[in-house]
């Protein structure tokens, strides 16, 4: 399954460790992201579409209210970089 290069660069980002933090309102409907950088830093490029699409592809998965990280079928979908850990 091909993945697009926003999304790519997403799961990179996840597998060198961060994470997606989901903002919900009152209803528990997510609202907002905040997309972390496994230093804590806050990073640009994860749109609803995006995050959708990857949660579609089971790509990602939060746990008991905890923010979002890579599953292992989005370690496959990730394609190796020189950075990559």
């Amino acid at each position: 399954m091909d993945i697009s290069r926003n999304e790519q660069r997403v799961l990179h980002a996840l597998a060198q460790g961060g994470c997606i933090a989901a903002i919900k309102d009152e209803r528990g409907r997510i609202v907002d992201f905040e997309f972390f950088s496994r230093d804590g830093w806050l990073m640009s490029g994860l749109t609803p579409l995006i995050f959708n699409k990857l949660k579609a592809k089971k790509a990602i998965k939060s746990h008991g209210g905890h923010p979002y990280r890579i599953t292992r079928r989005g370690l496959e979908l990730v394609r190796s970089q020189l950075d990559n850990r």
